[in-house]
């Protein structure tokens, strides 16, 4: 049997289970190495010498010689990479890269911080743990909006949007950060999470459980 031409070096996270359900979604075969982030392995020389900031994931591409990190990044390469997962017309397109980028400056950030705050940090100011979770339900309001009228995040179509924001999502659900009166973006959550190779991405290397 052949290598297969990808290597994912990845843990239960977030930013990894957006690759994991997009290599998933595609069929893409793919060596899935777990680089464990308790015990500080994103922190060797080898990894570093992959991604010098020390975070996963990392997408090596043996047959193009491409090594990418920053899961946005990433996404949009194998979306380019297959044809699949980024809608073809130019309006649509561009609305699933505008959503993968919300999910990089908004979602992702705000997110982090809040869970950074509010269940790692002992010493946290109650006006910092109230900010985050204000930003946090001002990115739930907007994406329930976009999903008032709409199937999936850019429009009708599936697209890495829907997954960069899930992983996201994901997370949020397991430690209990409360999305469930926005009724739209609680819907489409559902009809994400129902998908196979969501399933499948999500428990690659090893499910979430939470702090």
């Amino acid at each position: 049997m052949d290598t297969p031409e990808l290597i994912l070096y990845s843990d239960s996270s977030p930013n990894g289970f957006k690759i994991t359900i997009a290599l998933e979604e595609l069929g893409l075969p793919y060596t899935l190495k777990h680089v464990n982030i308790e015990l500080g392995e994103q922190r060797s020389t080898q990894f570093l010498a992959l991604n010098p900031h020390g975070r996963i994931p990392v997408l090596v591409d043996t047959a193009t010689s491409v090594t990418l990190f920053e899961s946005a990044a990433i996404l949009l390469y194998l979306a380019e990479k297959t044809g699949r997962l980024l809608p073809s017309d130019p309006a649509t397109r561009w609305s699933a890269i505008k959503w993968l980028m919300f999910h990089t400056s908004s979602m992702g950030p705000i997110l982090g911080q809040r869970v950074h705050y509010e269940l790692f940090e002992d010493s946290a100011d109650h006006a910092v743990v109230e900010r985050y979770r204000r930003l946090t339900e001002e990115t739930f309001s907007t994406l329930d909006n976009q999903l008032k009228d709409n199937l999936w995040l850019a429009g009708a179509t599936f697209s890495v949007a829907d997954i960069a924001n899930f992983g996201w999502l994901h997370i949020a659900r397991i430690i209990d950060f409360d999305f469930s009166r926005f009724n739209h973006l609680s819907n489409w959550y559902e009809r994400v999470n129902q998908r196979p190779a969501v399933q499948r991405g999500i428990s690659l290397p090893q499910p979430a459980t939470g702090p």
